[in-house]
């Protein structure tokens, strides 16, 4: 619990106590309930022989009369008081006068204003210092990275070399800063790293912080904003202030975008406790005052929505990409991230990293761990190759629906799917090779093909995108040929999306059409607040709009065609490779390869145990017939 709740918590426990205290030595007075009467009245009752008993405390006399009615009244110096009430019969108690309040009463009587000034006291001490800890909000919550925390190192970074060169030069330059300076070189004042989410950008900050002898400061961008006005840019300067006292030393702002953003943007303007906070920022990192030896590193795969100011040299001097890792990156971060898995001589990290294209780190990192928990599940000591398709498999498609139950016509239908988009992609010369068809229910698909690049493909060529159109229709052709028109499912639904998609880019953005040429129509995209409605501009006229349309679907029916002439063409292998699928449910490219080289498998093949099924399923949506997924794409 942090220092000052405790202490509010204490002080809650001696106020209860002290008003626990007070309640039980409250004076209550004796004669609260007395009547009081004149001492004349006194003196004709005693007359009268009306009183019974009196108690004497000084001049003070209180008294009950024969009904039980209680009296009191204040005596002048009677001497002859006694020897009247003796005649009388009446019985007399004398107490000693009280000589006033004791100290113990004194102090529950003045305890409220004792209790403001103890607070008061609390308070005026809590608020000494800098920012004060009872009104800390405005100090900065950047923490320091210590050897106690889990060091990272560059050993543990892989996959983006380009990036770690650049922040080793400055981990170098704060180390033997006149190694540069000789040359006139100055440190850099920021550095932003920019890449798609899971990409290493935090992993990265944190190796700086293994890698460099000197202090190291992290926050997040979020932690400057606050529902406070000046709460943001008194962080800041605070954060800075650290900095200072600390140099040569490293802040890292992960997230920046959150309190970066482009000033003035959006509806109603800009956030004003944000816009303070950014420029107290861009003031801190290149204003009147120097920040000698404070280097800020900040991260976001937003950068489009940054202030121009904060990107200008002299704030970030360099922008750091850290992409997805290509496949030689993809094996090395497999490699970093298999150190603490025991795993089989079979595991092939090269297959893996081929297999796995556009993962990111964070990606590979799940995958590992999905293949230790399965393998974990399976009672296994290590980690072996199939641990890894799996988890791979799980990862793209999702888990295996064992529970679903699906009649022998839905099978067939899904194995004649399946199989059509693999025939097409085999027979397409640009397409990329068949790594696995299988018919078993993943995710909210009833079967899939999975291709694979030979390599990472950095762009797309007009042949290429074209195969994917012809293997995206192989679906619904192969279901036309087999249980006709009549029959087709919307399990193409998702390929004529892929193919439309394909084909209205090639025309609008990517200039592959001849018809229209090499000019970028970007219909569609301006989008106009009115009131709560959004209006949506065209920017292209009419007769170019019925132009796109038209070359779109012109390139559709020439994948559509092409693809039921490969069909045709290869029905028998359409018709064996479905067999293939319906008996074993899961084939891997190599078998595709050996059953429609010879006509058998040439491996020995596990058959699936039959599921026992206490309830028969009466039918499947045929919205969840999924066809064929080009491209697996994580993140």
């Amino acid at each position: 619990m942090k220092p000052f709740g405790r202490n509010i918590i204490i002080w809650l426990l001696v106020i209860a106590s002290l008003a626990v205290l007070f309640n039980s030595f409250q004076r209550r007075p004796k004669d609260a309930n007395a009547r009081t009467i004149t001492y004349t009245q006194f003196l004709n009752s005693v007359s009268a022989s009306q009183v019974v008993s009196v108690r004497m405390e000084g001049r003070n006399i209180i008294g009950t009369t024969k009904t039980g009615e209680r009296f009191k009244t204040y005596s002048p110096d009677d001497p002859n008081l006694v020897e009247k009430l003796t005649d009388a019969e009446v019985d007399i108690v004398v107490e000693p006068p009280d000589d006033g309040p004791s100290l113990l009463y004194i102090l529950i009587q003045w305890f409220p204003m004792l209790l403001l000034v103890g607070v008061w006291v609390f308070f005026m001490r809590q608020m000494q210092g800098a920012g004060g800890k009872a009104l800390g909000f405005g100090r900065s919550r950047a923490r320091m990275l210590t050897e106690k925390t889990e060091r990272v190192t560059f050993d543990d970074v892989a996959g983006i070399e380009e990036a770690k060169e650049e922040l080793e030069e400055i981990i170098s330059f704060l180390r033997d800063p006149k190694k540069f300076q000789r040359l006139g070189g100055k440190i850099p004042k920021g550095v932003l790293l920019i890449g798609p989410p899971g990409t290493g950008k935090t992993l990265l900050a944190r190796a700086v912080a293994g890698e460099a002898d000197v202090p190291f400061f992290t926050i997040s961008g979020s932690d400057f904003v606050e529902m406070f006005v000046g709460v943001g840019a008194s962080r800041v300067r605070d954060m800075f202030e650290q900095g200072k006292k600390n140099a040569p030393c490293i802040i890292f702002v992960d997230e920046i975008d959150a309190v970066g953003r482009h000033r003035g943007a959006g509806l109603g303007g800009g956030n004003d406790e944000r816009e303070q906070t950014l420029n107290q920022l861009l003031v801190e990192m290149d204003g009147f005052e120097t920040n000698e030896g404070v280097i800020l590193i900040s991260a976001t795969n937003r950068p489009d929505v940054l202030d121009p100011a904060l990107l200008r040299p002299g704030r970030f001097d360099r922008q750091v990409v850290v992409p997805n890792p290509d496949i030689d990156g993809r094996e090395k971060i497999l490699q970093v991230h298999l150190r603490k898995v025991p795993q089989a001589p079979n595991v092939n990290v090269r297959q893996i990293a081929r297999g796995t294209p556009g993962f990111s780190g964070a990606d590979l990192a799940n995958l590992i761990n999905e293949a230790a928990l399965l393998a974990a599940r399976r009672d296994k000591r290590l980690v072996t190759l199939q641990e890894l398709e799996d988890a791979k498999d799980k990862v793209l498609m999702g888990s295996e629906r064992k529970s679903m139950v699906m009649s022998d016509e839905e099978k067939k239908l899904t194995a004649y799917h399946e199989s059509g988009h693999a025939i097409a992609a085999i027979h397409c010369p640009a397409s990329d090779p068949v790594h696995k068809a299988t018919i078993i229910p993943r995710g909210r698909a009833l079967g899939m093909v999975m291709r694979l690049p030979d390599r990472d493909h950095i762009a797309m060529a007009k042949d290429q995108l074209e195969a994917n159109m012809i293997v995206a229709m192989g679906g619904r052709i192969a279901e036309e040929m087999v249980f006709g028109s009549e029959k087709i499912t919307t399990g193409a639904s998702s390929d004529i999306q892929q193919a439309t998609s394909i084909a209205r880019k090639m025309v609008t953005e990517w200039g592959m059409s001849q018809e229209l040429g090499p000019i970028r129509y970007h219909e569609n995209q301006e989008e106009v607040f009115l009131g709560h409605s959004i209006a949506r501009q065209q920017n292209v006229s009419e007769a170019t709009a019925n132009a796109i349309d038209k070359e779109a679907k012109r390139i559709i029916d020439k994948a559509y065609n092409d693809c039921a002439k490969i069909l045709k063409k290869n029905n028998k292998q359409l018709h064996s490779l479905a067999k293939a699928l319906l008996k074993y449910e899961t084939l891997s490219g190599e078998d595709i390869n050996d059953l429609l080289a010879g006509g058998t498998l040439q491996r020995d093949k596990k058959k699936r145990a039959p599921q026992k099924v206490t309830k028969q399923r009466t039918s499947i949506p045929e919205s969840s017939i999924a066809g064929m997924k080009v491209k697996p794409q994580a993140g």
